[in-house]
């Protein structure tokens, strides 16, 4: 999975040759589930047209400050420059002439491509594209020292054949390019770049026979959540999870499927050593059949007894064997919640319990939200509101980022 799938992308054009090539680059950022709207200046449209880049993009494409359909300017709409610039998680220019880029230098706000770059409150990239004795020029280099002090970023022109017929550098990197660029710098800023989370998920099914288990309700969403929120901020995850309907095909996500506590508990011991974080949302049957009928049990008698015993205790075998991990607990109680949530946080040496209460509407298994407390091992206590799992889920995850951020 791309960085930039479920990115909002604003594409600037400006009037240069290069300008044909975005077609293939909104394909490309469509491709890697990104969200794109396009802004071109009016001299863009002689190189490619609206219809091209709406029918590409699936949005309308913005040119001028008001809706040019319409009859008369009287009756025109309003096309908004500060609701796109704060609508985009990234803004790119390209292909970004000489002209553009010194009014992107000094303001000069004379058409809507610059209203929304000026809105803008997210990265923007640029990437140039003009002859090479434009590109080399005084006036040019001092817009990209310019861009660069305002925090923008530089996607370098390549050499190459020119319009102009000669060859040198100053042509606009190739779409696949900008793309693999872009990548590349959201992946190098993400706050868990390096960073190698272990997460748990779902239930454990304990056999009783070949055909019946021990088991509960849990769906498994909220250990998926996590593991989704960790690797899209950059981690590379590992994600045990027990019998669930959920799957993943992140690419940061090494996905291990288990059906029992001592599966599961394998799996944890095999990678936990190279973990810098480990958290156990999975719920883990407490105890399991002492012994495991060979053939399905008979509906003969009237009763029917099991011997039960106790599971391994995988979050408290984590927290003995704890060194340099930061280790996180989630806890399911009914009663005295915050007293055993803390009683817990100390028998298995952990660092941050989440706790859930089942008494709270809306929480626990199967259901799309979570209301949990945050307790941590200096005792601090951190009530949330009911929110959606993945919010919950981006919660956590802050957590793990402020420690390492201290």
């Amino acid at each position: 999975m791309s960085v930039l799938s479920g990115k909002k992308i604003l594409l600037g054009i400006s009037g240069g040759i290069a300008a044909y090539k975005t077609a293939h680059l909104v394909r490309l950022f469509i491709k890697a589930g990104a969200h794109v709207r396009v802004v071109m200046t009016p001299a863009s449209k002689d190189f490619i047209t609206p219809l091209t880049l709406s029918t590409l993009s699936k949005n309308p494409v913005y040119s001028s400050f008001y809706n040019e359909d319409e009859q008369t300017v009287d009756n025109a709409m309003w096309n908004n420059h500060v609701e796109l610039g704060l609508w985009a998680d990234l803004m790119l220019i390209a292909p970004a002439t000489a002209n553009t880029l010194s009014k992107m230098a000094n303001g000069n706000c004379d058409n809507f491509l610059i209203a929304c770059y000026l809105s803008a409150k997210c990265p923007v990239y640029f990437a140039p594209a003009m002859d090479l004795d434009m590109y080399k020029h005084p006036s040019t280099l001092a817009s990209f020292h310019s861009l660069q002090q305002f925090g923008n970023i530089i996607i370098p022109a390549e050499s190459g054949e020119l319009a102009s017929g000669l060859s040198g550098e100053g042509r606009m990197a190739e779409p696949e390019n900008i793309l693999a660029f872009i990548e590349q710098d959201l992946s190098s800023r993400l706050p868990l770049k390096g960073k190698k989370i272990l997460v748990t998920a779902g239930p454990t099914f304990e056999a009783i026979d070949p055909v019946r288990f021990i088991g509960n309700h849990s769906s498994g969403k909220m250990g998926f959540d996590i593991a989704i929120c960790a690797a899209d901020l950059g981690a590379q995850v590992v994600l045990v999870s027990g019998p669930t309907q959920f799957e993943t095909n992140h690419a940061h996500i090494q996905l291990i499927k288990v059906i029992s506590a001592q599966e599961m508990y394998q799996a944890c011991h095999e990678f936990y050593s190279s973990v810098d974080v480990a958290i156990c949302a999975a719920a883990v049957a407490d105890y399991r059949p002492k012994t495991i009928a060979r053939q399905k049990i008979k509906k003969n008698a009237s009763e029917f007894h099991i011997e039960l015993e106790k599971t391994p205790d995988i979050l408290a075998s984590l927290g003995k064997i704890k060194q340099h991990q930061f280790l996180i607990g989630f806890a399911l109680e009914t009663e005295n919640e915050i007293e055993n949530a803390q009683l817990k946080i100390q028998k298995k040496n952990l660092d941050l319990i989440v706790l859930n209460s089942l008494r709270d509407p809306g929480s626990g298994f199967g259901v799309a939200t979570n209301q949990v407390t945050f307790i941590d091992k200096q005792n601090n206590i951190e009530p949330k509101p009911l929110q959606s799992k993945e919010l919950v889920a981006l919660d956590i995850i802050n957590k793990i980022i402020a420690h390492y951020h201290a």
